[in-house]
């Protein structure tokens, strides 16, 4: 088997094992235990010629530390809980490498008073995300996008008197890593809401960056104990620090283990984290909830058909030339099969980034204590119809529905039953925008839309064959859907923002 056929049945595997659970369980009661089909597809994951074992098992162990931690505290998730199940990893791992290498600790602690001596640059981006200045921004993106916290800390950690390796674990360990569920500005908008001065609310927020990263393991709990979803506060679903504990002794061999491999610490950060959310999170109550509709449901089905589909076909027709093609086929089909979702109702990606845009700033205006990642997904989902659209459309306006050079097979879309018949699921005469609706369903949750499971599986593989290269913040322009109608997010380039106008910049990345 080469290693693009392992990394396709790998990828698949995955990603039809979270689709089953959905298709079977769909409005009904979430378990635990309906995530075993994902784990056990998890476990079938093996170590290619080329690839480092180490790599390997921080995806593997870390997916059955979740899973049977998980289930020794709880035997359900309630929804206003689900979302930080995939956060609970990077900070336990954050504290294992203070303890086994005291120079990345040192140089954790540099960083750390760093962001109280840059408390003009938190003030700034604070009080820019507070306004709504960026428009609708990713605050924990996984690339050097305006607004977000590896941007923010990448604007620090240039100019800092430490490792680059360091830096790099530093960048990776509040990007693709997930150390805490904090988002930047949360403790500024907090404390300015709640009346205290701009000065006051400025010091806020460097205590709070700066607890994140010190004492990763008790942030996260207290933000848990403290966190306001949908007016359900605090987290009841389990005990957090139980889990967090249990999970850095389960995880600490792993860990270990990877460090004396050379695997690099970003690498270390964040494969553990990005790989477990299906056990909880995206197989979820929430979940069930949203796939209720058959309409909804139809859309995810479909996409993964031209998905899967799709790659196999690139795969038969020798279409992948390094590891990095895998990944960027596998992402893309779904993107475009959005898109030609999309156009069905004729709609355009301009008319979604133009209505989600002012929908943002309105919504800004009108709920000045809205939370830090409200709109994050909305970004990811636009994100996803402008890459997409830009493959889907003729040539040489885009991609000509190819994808080096392969055709994407629509057909799981055009040959749907409930996809090609919106008439029995409306007022059968004007059934114009009932597949639209249902892509706006998934705004707020596209991790259907290209699998979180397909892309943690096709990276960890890429990090395996690359163990020592930081596979994490993505270092190049993501071209953000929102550039397309305002620019107020365009890369850096030379004699323009310099780097300190707030501005992306991804070439500029430690």
């Amino acid at each position: 088997m080469s290693i693009y056929e392992k990394m396709v049945k790998e990828a698949i595997g995955a990603t039809h094992s979270v689709y089953g659970v959905i298709r079977e369980k769909r409005g009904g009661a979430f378990k635990l235990t309906d995530a075993k089909p994902y784990v056990d597809a998890v476990n079938t994951m093996t170590v290619a010629e080329g690839q480092k074992k180490e790599v390997i098992d921080l995806h593997v162990q870390s997916v059955n530390a979740h899973y049977d931690i998980l289930c020794s505290l709880t035997d359900t998730i309630r929804p206003e809980d689900d979302p930080f199940v995939e956060h609970y990893q990077t900070p336990a791992i954050l504290e294992v490498l203070y303890e086994f290498d005291p120079e990345f600790k040192k140089s954790m602690w540099k960083f750390i008073d760093a962001i109280a001596a840059h408390k003009a640059l938190v003030g700034l981006e604070s009080v820019r995300r507070y306004g709504g200045m960026y428009g609708p921004t990713c605050v924990v993106d996984f690339a050097m996008s305006v607004g977000s916290v590896p941007n923010f800390a990448n604007r620090i950690l240039r100019s800092l008197d430490i490792p680059v390796l360091h830096k790099q674990a530093i960048l990776a360990s509040k990007s693709w890593g997930m150390n805490t569920s904090y988002g930047l500005g949360a403790a500024f908008r907090g404390a300015i809401e709640a009346g205290k001065t701009a000065a006051e609310a400025e010091q806020a927020e460097v205590d709070a960056l700066q607890f994140i990263y010190r004492e990763p393991i008790a942030a996260q709990a207290h933000l848990m104990d403290t966190h306001n979803l949908g007016g359900h506060g605090g987290h009841r679903s389990f005990d957090v620090r139980k889990y967090m504990n249990q999970y850095r002794d389960r995880m600490r061999s792993y860990i270990e283990a990877a460090v004396k491999g050379g695997v690099h610490y970003a690498n270390i950060v964040a494969v553990p984290a990005y790989c477990v959310g299906d056990v909880g999170h995206h197989i979820a109550q929430s979940a069930y909830n949203m796939f209720k509709s058959d309409m909804v449901f139809a859309v995810y089905e479909s996409v993964l058909g031209v998905f899967e589909n799709t790659l196999r076909k690139a795969l038969a027709e020798g279409a992948f030339k390094n590891e990095y093609d895998v990944l960027a086929v596998a992402t893309g089909v779904p993107a475009a099969a959005t898109a030609y979702i999309l156009w069905k109702d004729s709609f355009t990606v301009p008319m979604v980034v133009d209505l989600l845009t002012k929908r943002f700033h309105n919504y800004a205006a009108m709920n000045p204590k809205r939370g830090e990642a409200d709109e994050l997904h909305n970004v990811d989902f636009m994100d996803i119809l402008v890459r997409g659209e830009g493959i889907l459309d003729i040539s040489p306006i885009g991609a000509g529905a190819k994808i080096k050079g392969v055709p994407i097979d629509f057909g799981p879309i055009d040959n749907h039953e409930v996809l090609s018949n919106p008439q029995r699921y409306t007022y059968p005469a004007c059934a114009i925008t009932q597949r639209f609706s249902a892509l706006m369903a998934m705004a707020d949750f596209p991790c259907y839309l290209t699998p979180e499971c397909t892309t943690a599986t096709l990276m960890t593989n890429v990090i395996a064959l690359n163990p020592d290269k930081p596979g994490a913040p993505v270092r190049y322009c993501k071209g953000c859907a929102v550039t397309s109608l305002i620019k107020r997010n365009v890369p850096f380039v030379k004699g323009f923002g310099q780097g300190d106008k707030g501005y992306c910049e991804w070439n500029l990345t430690v």
